[in-house]
């Protein structure tokens, strides 16, 4: 008796077929991203062999908080080239550069008045001299310019340099921690050296691979057309720091209310709940340009996005829920012994960020970016009140469930609402007499707060044939 009938294998097939464009296109950046991840294991796994616990818990919670602040400094630069480098094709080398100026001096600004204000922040001092200031404001300035560089790549549809800078950052920095500790460095500063010598050279090495294709993006800065733009980029500015901001703050939270040698055992942790947060981040931004090119199947590959997402999610929380001490283990065998079983529940907190990705995508989808960013920054509040709240009273494990409740909660309240928006949107759209050819819509007409639904939009938007358009930035382990 066959497993299964012919009519079931035709309708699998027919919601393949339906869904080939998101599967194809979040399958190949998949790709990249576990390459990455597995690179980024390596490094990790080697720093934790060769370097004692409190070095690894510092240099974490400082590479977290350079991320933040790079973050901060691209202020929705990077998101806005992805939109329109496109659009303004003889000057996207002058937009690039001005969006990149501001981009590290904002990073390089903040990187100072954190070097003055971290010792207010708690007994530990992550800041511990002058050489490892000088590294953090310019490993600051660099993390913002390898955003807004990489979203300017994706922009122009050259996101094979993206993924190559990715993978040569990866091996450079892999090689590097391993040269450090044979020449005898111990602490902190040669772990944040490994990784901004690492940045430089790998877009140094890409810029040659691809014949001056980094170079090329980089002219005059054309502040005028940046200013014309400013509009567009607070839009996506708040979601994008409401959405990434909190994940980056926690690591630096554990060293400030916990101690650098707990963060040491709970990046382990962290890091490959973050890098499996990839997958479902990058299905759901891959499923922005799938529904615009295709609105016909957008209830479809919608539902495809988020119930795979959910279920690989789920797939991870019961595997770090039963081997979180053995994953501990494998990095150093000291560290099961300083988190004991407190982060086993951290993998469940990877269902509320599936939800929270899939409805930021409706948003962006509903342009309903600024009547949207207001909850998810109040979302964000709360997720590291609860946090903070939770290392105080119950430590590290406190912590971890706090975290979880607040990010699942979230989650699904955050999908509901987004759900409404696009729900009252649709209802309040006047239907298409379909005699006449639908137009793209231009973005740069349209006014304040006007919502197109997400699953009736007509405005088409081509996906490459053998290319990949995201908007999400990239995350390297």
């Amino acid at each position: 008796m066959p497993l299964e009938s012919p009519t079931s294998l035709a309708r699998v097939r027919e919601a393949v077929r339906k869904s080939a464009a998101l599967l194809r296109n979040s399958g190949a950046l998949t790709l990249a991203t576990v390459v990455t991840a597995g690179l980024g294991f390596g490094y990790w796994w080697l720093a934790a062999r060769l370097f004692p616990p409190e070095a690894i818990g510092r240099a974490a919670a400082l590479l977290s908080v350079m991320g933040l602040l790079g973050l901060l400094g691209d202020s929705g630069l990077g998101t806005l080239l992805v939109g329109e480098a496109a659009r303004y094709r003889g000057r996207v080398a002058g937009l690039v550069s001005a969006a990149t100026v501001v981009a590290m001096a904002l990073a390089a600004a903040l990187g100072m008045v954190f070097v003055v204000a971290e010792p207010l922040f708690g007994h530990a001092s992550l800041i511990a001299g002058r050489h490892t200031m000088l590294l953090f404001i310019f490993g600051s300035a660099l993390t913002a310019f390898t955003m807004v560089v990489s979203q300017a790549l994706l922009g122009t549809l050259n996101g094979t340099a993206r993924m190559l800078q990715q993978v040569v950052f990866s091996l450079l920095k892999l090689g590097m921690i391993g040269m450090a500790a044979l020449a005898g460095a111990s602490n902190e500063i040669a772990i944040l050296m490994t990784w901004i010598a690492g940045a430089v050279v790998s877009w140094i090495l890409v810029d040659l691979a691809t014949h001056g294709g980094v170079r090329a993006l980089l002219g005059r800065p054309d502040f005028a057309l940046l200013h014309k733009l400013r509009h567009k980029v607070l839009d996506h500015y708040t979601l994008d720091i409401a959405l990434q901001a909190p994940g980056l703050v926690v690591p630096f939270l554990v060293v400030v209310i916990l101690t650098p040698t707990t963060n040491a055992a709970f990046a382990v942790v962290w890091m490959l709940i973050a890098t499996a947060a990839a997958i479902p981040a990058v299905m759901a931004t891959v499923l922005f340009p799938v529904v615009r090119a295709s609105p016909k199947q957008s209830r479809h590959n919608f539902a495809v996005s988020l119930g795979v997402s959910l279920l690989f999610s789920t797939a991870c929380a019961v595997f770090v829920l039963v081997y979180s001490r053995e994953i501990l283990a494998a990095f150093n065998p000291a560290y099961p012994d300083i988190a004991g079983s407190s982060l086993r529940f951290l993998g469940f907190s990877l269902l509320g960020s599936t939800l929270k990705f899939h409805a930021c995508t409706l948003a962006r989808l509903n342009d309903a970016m600024r009547r949207s960013s207001p909850w998810f920054l109040l979302g964000g509040i709360l997720e590291l009140c609860v946090a903070v709240a939770g290392a105080e009273l119950g430590g590290l494990e406190g912590l971890v469930v706090g975290w979880t409740v607040v990010v699942s909660i979230e989650g699904a309240c955050m999908v509901l609402y987004a759900g409404y928006v696009a729900y009252s949107g649709s209802a309040s759209r006047p239907p298409s007499s379909g005699s006449q050819p639908t137009q793209p819509r231009s973005t740069l007409g349209s006014a304040p707060g006007k919502r197109m639904p997400p699953f009736d939009s007509p405005a088409p938007c081509e996906v490459p044939a053998g290319g990949i358009y995201i908007t999400a930035k990239g995350t390297d382990a």
